[in-house]
């Protein structure tokens, strides 16, 4: 038995990944400090409450060997499944329904919070996570019954997940959550792109993708009522009128990336100092706490705060190659495209590369829900991480 064999989990705690969360999460209260401390300190105190919940979390999920979360990810599956369902059917015979006192309140035009008394919850963040769980399991075990893969193997698959990917999706849809939409597909072709089906399997879906992208522009320019009606909600068309001409609706639509423009480039190299910002910004704690860090910290802050999120991925990189376990692999490939994605979309927003869709900054925005699910996923990472063993001959 070696060193390692002896060592409990615990004490094969990924240090370095710890340290780069730490340093996350002192950049997250200082810049939502920085946002909105000055008028309402106590963002930060809920905040440093969710994670040390989030703390809690990964102590549980490190307490379990990963390889029980192949026995569990169906249950954890049925369970985010349960929670969204109830999204979808309560606001339906809830007499307060769209009222900020409803157990399903509708916010900015949507379902996607359960709300009881001052705590709110978004159960499609957990889903992320269990989504995560339940497509690793399957590609897990379906590499194992199919050794030598045929191309109809690869179809296979493909429709297992699918099948299980669909449900929640169309669910989210529905809230309607375009954001987290696009979270849940950056999470499933992350996980079919490290599944080892043929990459032209891959090459078709992604032509498939573009031609439903395609198919909706067309829909929107051809048929605006319908596509208004049964497809996307006006606000969410809104977004995208703002996005693509902030300034024209910098009163209305734009409003928001108007600003955040405005105080990124207002920060220039070194930043306007802490607490020193002077853009409004509507709720800058949230989605575009970016913004904040780039108005008061310049470039040096932004540049420093990217460098965290790739050192972060980079390390979770290394734990998938090093894992001995297939399912080991898969988890983190799945956290690293719900992670990646989650950033790039966030940034690219708040600096008007790509519209507006309500997708926090993992880590950094303010909000429980988005904590505790980044919180598990980095659980997930470092459960692997310690029980990778190291063998002189491998």
């Amino acid at each position: 038995m070696t060193n390692q064999e002896k060592e409990s989990p615990f004490q094969q705690i990924d240090y370095n990944l710890l340290f780069i969360l730490f340093l996350l999460i002192c950049s997250s209260c200082i810049a939502i400090y920085s946002a909105v401390g000055l008028y309402e300190p106590s963002f930060v105190i809920k905040q440093l409450v969710w994670y040390a919940v989030g703390f809690v979390a990964i102590a549980f999920v490190m307490i379990l060997d990963f390889d029980q979360f192949l026995k569990l990810s169906w249950y954890i599956y049925g369970a985010g499944m349960f929670l969204l369902l109830g999204i979808a059917i309560i606001p339906l015979v809830d007499p307060n329904a769209g009222t900020p006192q409803a157990i399903v309140p509708n916010i900015n035009g949507a379902h996607s919070w359960y709300r009881y008394g001052g705590v709110a919850f978004q159960p499609s963040e957990i889903m992320k996570v269990a989504l995560i769980i339940t497509i690793a399991n399957l590609i897990t075990v379906h590499n194992e019954k199919y050794k030598n893969r045929t191309i109809k193997d690869d179809f296979l698959l493909v429709g297992k997940v699918a099948l299980v990917s669909l449900p929640p999706v169309l669910l989210v849809v529905k809230q309607p959550d375009l954001g987290t939409t696009m979270v849940f597909i950056a999470i499933i072709g992350s996980l079919l792109l490290v599944s080892g089906i043929r990459w032209r399997i891959i090459l078709l879906l992604s032509f498939l993708l573009t031609a439903v992208i395609t198919s909706l522009v067309l829909i929107y320019l051809y048929f605006t009522e319908f596509f208004t009606t049964y497809l996307l909600k006006p606000y969410q068309l809104d977004r995208f009128y703002g996005w693509l001409q902030p300034y024209e609706f910098d009163q209305e639509e734009g409003y928001q990336l108007v600003q955040s423009l405005l105080a990124i480039g207002s920060g220039q190299l070194y930043g306007k100092g802490f607490t020193g910002g002077n853009v409004t910004i509507p709720e800058p704690q949230t989605d575009f706490i970016f913004s904040v860090v780039g108005e008061e910290f310049g470039f040096m802050g932004t540049s420093f705060l990217i460098s965290l999120f790739f050192l972060l991925i980079y390390r979770i990189i290394q734990t998938a190659l090093e894992s001995n376990d297939p399912f080991g692999s898969y988890l983190c490939a799945g956290v690293i495209g719900m992670i990646t994605f989650q950033v790039f979309q966030n940034i690219g927003m708040t600096i008007g590369l790509l519209p507006i869709t309500g997708i926090p900054l993992p880590f950094l925005s303010y909000g429980g829900s988005s904590i505790l699910a980044s919180m598990i996923a980095i659980g997930l990472v470092l459960n692997v991480r310690s029980r990778t063993r190291n063998y002189m001959f491998d």
